[in-house]
């Protein structure tokens, strides 16, 4: 009985996603294509009906919701749209968020694999490149000019983003890396001239304070 159609996309799509999600919790070197095909439900041999070799697969897995329409978010209670006029700082939010910190098997590659991808082959190392210039893209359509030019000011914002993600998940004090992301954020916004909504404890606690001062259920008689 043949496959239905579209049936090798599916299979492709899941190999895509379950290489994606050991490769980002353990590491290129760490993952073998056994591992990867039985995330899917599939034998060791039919491996190689979709691709040449883990390489070969490796730089497909670097794709990201800035190069790929299929790529679903996957960050609880993080939400992106592309095409709003605002997507810079919801970007730049969205990629310092605790829920990317958190969620490692659905990291964007860039701050997973980064040391892999330095050792990888070109075709890696290409596919890598393409992701970050799509973050680039992304953030430039929504900046606000602040006396550099669009492109480096995106460049700066990405690798910001990039970089402290990375370095965040690098320690092992939580405080240490809340602190890091939230530093990353707010130098980040101010580079791009977005306002940084998050408020701080003593703002919130003036705010909450100021409703029970108003609340006349609260008002002493």
């Amino acid at each position: 009985m043949p496959y239905p159609a579209g049936h090798r996309a599916t299979v492709k799509k899941n190999i895509i996603e379950s290489a994606r999600k050991l490769f980002n919790r353990h590491g290129f070197e760490n993952v073998s294509i056994g591992q990867i095909m039985a995330g899917t439900g599939l034998t060791h041999g039919g491996f190689y009906t979709y691709f040449k070799g883990k390489s070969d697969l490796y730089a497909e897995v670097l794709g990201c919701f800035f190069t790929d329409p299929e790529w679903k978010d996957c960050w609880k209670g993080v939400h992106v749209d592309l095409s709003s006029t605002d997507v810079g700082p919801q970007v730049v939010r969205a990629y310092l968020s605790r829920q990317h910190l958190e969620n490692v098997e659905n990291s964007c590659p860039m701050t997973a694999l980064p040391t892999d991808v330095a050792r990888s082959n070109p075709r890696a190392r290409q596919a890598f490149e393409e992701v970050f210039k799509g973050m680039v893209s992304v953030l430039e359509r929504s900046l606000i000019q602040n006396g550099q030019t669009r492109r480096i000011t995106a460049q700066a914002l990405a690798a910001l983003c990039v970089g402290g993600m990375v370095v965040a998940r690098a320690v092992s004090d939580r405080r240490l890396a809340d602190s890091l992301r939230d530093a990353c954020m707010t130098v980040a916004l101010q580079l791009g001239g977005w306002p940084n909504k998050k408020r701080s404890p003593q703002q919130r606690s003036k705010k909450i304070n100021a409703g029970a001062r108003r609340n006349p259920l609260t008002t002493s008689h």
